[in-house]
């Protein structure tokens, strides 16, 4: 059973939401965020990216950032900005992309839940990145930003979330960077809370589809506190983190492409010859090619686009990792011929999200930085469910999820 709790949010007033709220940490950087916050102090980047308020070339592990994230977080509070509400609520967090909406519903997760294994995972953390957002955890006290999770379809959370829709949100707004509308709704009927806790608790699972560093450190810096009081029962705020939760139907992942500076040595002609023990190779032209089923590559090289259709015995349809595109491309591709074997440190390749379309591909080959490029088709998230059900963990750079959730729209404190 899954086991999720209302909390006491911490949000911005109506008014002030959109000039809180912000892209996540890990889509931008420094810079980027420096100038997206721009004269705003009232900018979520002052907590979730307080580098910015530094020379800049400042690390942003500097020991003073962290700091700097606690003290504006108090700031904020004491402003005004950001105000906890006096009760405990779920929430329903829509997005909508190109005409599409997916729902949401924003609830405390226990990280005994993800220490245990039924907040699965489909991808590898680094301690790195795990130890900078635990800091950030214990410095502020809080969940800042939310972790992206999946639930297995469900009718009865669905009509509940239909029948919010139809009411008038507490936030809706279109983002100024992505373009995308954004709308954010409170629940405070008892009944339709314990409705959401009920049906939770029937769920075997949840996934994570995105966030999984900052899942991995809530869950850390809530152990740690366990250890740290004698008293500990079990029900304590610290238990838990905040995790906004879509229908797993309702998601869109889009492709996740890849660019590499160099052939290994080979010719051109050369690398499309290799490519043909294991690929049905098809020049398509000029025009760029989308891959339009699953095992279909499109490859950019030499201002020309190829299809690449994978062999029959190339992959295993029985395993849920072997038959995934990405790793028969990584497999028979960037390994056997380019010799590119670790994506995580190799300095010869770089990763596309698909939301920038192939065009950028093209461009970034065209302009000589690469040699080619190679556009893959979109895992779906029943494969992503698979692997983590079979405690697998997918290829690196695997995913997108788009849209990404906004960040300020509502905090969880750890007490």
């Amino acid at each position: 059973m899954a086991i999720i709790k209302p909390f006491k949010g911490i949000r911005p007033p109506k008014n002030l939401v959109e000039q809180v709220e912000s892209r996540p940490y890990d889509v931008l950087d420094s810079e980027e965020a420096r100038a997206e916050a721009g004269d705003n102090e009232k900018s979520l980047y002052h907590i979730i990216k307080p580098e910015i308020d530094f020379p800049v070339g400042t690390s942003e592990y500097d020991p003073r950032v962290y700091e700097k994230a606690a003290e504006n977080f108090r700031k904020f509070q004491e402003n005004g900005w950001l105000v906890q509400d006096t009760r405990e609520h779920y929430y329903i967090y829509a997005q909508t992309m190109n005409g599409k909406t997916q729902y949401g519903l924003v609830v405390c997760a226990h990280t005994d839940d993800y220490m245990a294994g039924r907040i699965k995972k489909h991808e590898l953390t680094r301690r790195d990145k795990e130890e900078d957002r635990m800091k950030h955890v214990r410095i502020n006290n809080a969940n800042i930003e939310p972790v992206f999770f999946a639930y297995p379809d469900n009718a009865v959370l669905d009509q509940l979330l239909k029948r919010y829709a139809q009411t008038e949100p507490e936030y809706d707004f279109i983002a100024p960077v992505d373009g995308f509308r954004h709308q954010f709704w409170v629940i405070d009927d008892e009944k339709d809370m314990q409705l959401i806790t009920d049906e939770f608790a029937k769920m075997p699972s949840l996934y994570i589809a995105d966030g999984h560093h900052r899942s991995a450190a809530a869950a850390l810096v809530g152990a740690e506190k366990q250890k740290q009081n004698p008293n500990h029962r079990g029900d304590e705020e610290y238990n838990y983190f905040m995790a906004v939760c879509f229908q797993a139907s309702q998601l869109t992942i889009l492709d996740y492409n890849r660019v590499v500076k160099d052939l290994n040595g080979l010719s051109s002609e050369e690398f499309l010859a290799a490519l043909q023990v294991n690929f049905v190779v098809e020049d398509k032209g000029s025009d760029i090619y989308r891959p339009a089923k699953p095992h279909e590559f499109s490859l950019y090289l030499d201002s020309r686009w190829y299809s690449l259709t994978a062999k029959e015995g190339t992959f295993d349809n029985n395993d849920p990792i072997g038959v995934l595109d990405v790793d028969i491309s990584s497999r028979l591709i960037l390994d056997e011929i380019l010799n590119i074997g670790d994506l995580r440190s190799s300095q010869r390749i770089d990763f596309v999200g698909g939301l920038r379309g192939l065009g950028e591909l093209k461009r970034r080959v065209d302009s000589g930085e690469m040699q080619a490029a190679l556009a893959l088709y979109p895992v779906s998230m029943q494969q992503i469910m698979n692997i983590a059900d079979s405690g697998k963990i997918m290829p690196p750079k695997a995913t997108w999820f788009e849209p990404k959730l906004r960040s300020g729209l509502v905090i969880h404190k750890l007490n």
